[in-house]
């Protein structure tokens, strides 16, 4: 789990930790295309909106139930460590912000395309 404001590293940006892709994975990753190479056309279909949208519900109940998890430990005595729990537990609140601020943003772009006169 990473801590969040850490001092010590790079944090991995938000939208690959809701993902749960790895910090080595992406853009600047090693394996990644190089800029002006020679993208490969395959078959494959994009994933579709709606499953975007429940990998992003899922790994947001997974920081929770990892949340909710830790806390039950400290809670039961079987964890010492309360700073991963209140970390954890911000860490699933800003998650869960986040994906309600987007659902938000697409039922009012979704009404502003049934305002649009055809």
């Amino acid at each position: 789990m990473s801590l969040i404001g850490s001092i010590g590293g790079i944090q991995q940006p938000l939208p690959m930790r809701l993902s749960g892709t790895s910090s080595v994975e992406g853009p600047f990753s090693p394996t990644a295309p190089k800029i002006g190479a020679p993208i490969p056309l395959t078959d494959s279909k994009p994933a579709s909106f709606s499953s975007v949208f429940e990998q992003m519900v899922a790994a947001v109940d997974g920081k929770q139930a990892e949340a909710q998890a830790l806390t039950r430990q400290v809670l039961l005595g079987q964890n010492d460590q309360l700073h991963t729990s209140v970390i954890a537990m911000q860490e699933a609140g800003v998650a869960f912000q986040l994906m309600v601020e987007v659902r938000n943003k697409l039922v009012d772009s979704y009404q502003e395309l049934m305002r649009m006169p055809v």
